[in-house]
């Protein structure tokens, strides 16, 4: 078929099942097909749970040797892969092939939906989870439910208060690596978005859009009662508490309650 030559018949044999699409190993629990008897063996584990190549670092278990290899590159820090564009060293073979699209511009995973491509297999599950509605990973403390994996991760930091990120010149740590970075500006000064009409800098991209609402003249934010517009949710906020009430700043030497916390801090000058 091919005229790939083997030392053995059994190895001839075996490869000729890629050409017949012959799959003669099946699992007793769920019927799945494998042309070859280690794959079997291999796949019996999803099933069984069983675990039994065990990191000696730091003890993670895995039901396949190779993914062991692989995952203590972490603790190495070997990359054996590196890109012959830039450079840039992987310690997965998959990940460098993921890398070199960016440079040859390829998106060969395109959403039948609505057609938009993407560079890796990945990143079309993820985005076809925003059409389908799919929330696969849930949250074992209360229920919430994501369509990310990594989004969950972070999630579960509300619940077990860990907060992996330490800024290096104070020590505040934070949930996010993105926090963390909007914080480290608070040090550096840097003020990386600009406004295109006055030139204005802001350390973060949400003051920009705030910002920018000056020059547009934009109020995206309308009181459901009077239909008075605004610039910024807070403002909203704070006007919807005339017809609320509510006031929730108390003043913590005469109890005297305000709607605004800017309103609190003008009255305390008093005492």
């Amino acid at each position: 078929m091919c005229n790939k030559a083997f030392s053995r018949q059994s190895d001839l044999i075996t490869h000729q099942r890629i050409h017949t699409g012959e799959r003669p190993y099946n699992c007793e629990v769920c019927n799945k097909a494998f042309s070859l008897q280690s794959r079997l063996n291999r796949h019996r584990l999803i099933h069984t749970g069983e675990r039994p190549y065990a990191c000696d670092v730091c003890n993670k278990a895995f039901s396949r040797q190779s993914d062991l290899i692989t995952h203590r590159r972490i603790h190495s820090g070997e990359r054996l892969y590196t890109c012959d564009v830039c450079n840039k060293a992987f310690s997965l073979q998959s990940r460098l092939n993921r890398h070199r699209l960016i440079h040859t511009g390829e998106r060969p995973y395109v959403c039948d939906v609505c057609n938009k491509a993407f560079s890796d297999k990945s990143s079309l599950i993820k985005h076809k989870r925003i059409h389908s509605g799919e929330r696969p990973y849930v949250c074992d403390v209360c229920n919430k439910a994501f369509s990310d994996k990594s989004i969950l991760i972070k999630h579960t930091r509300v619940h077990s208060g860990e907060r992996p990120y330490t800024c290096a010149i104070c020590n505040k740590a934070f949930i996010l690596q993105t926090n963390l970075k909007r914080h480290q500006r608070t040090h550096t000064g840097e003020r990386p978005y600009t406004c295109d009409v006055c030139n204005k800098a802001l350390s973060r991209q949400s003051d920009l859009i705030k910002h920018t609402r000056i020059h547009t003249g934009e109020r995206p934010y309308t009181c459901d009662m009077c239909n008075k517009t605004f610039s910024r949710r807070n403002s909203l906020i704070s006007h919807q508490r005339i017809h609320t009430g509510e006031r929730p700043y108390t003043c913590d030497v005469c109890n005297k309650a305000f709607s605004d916390k800017s309103s609190l801090t003008r009255h305390t000058r008093i005492h």
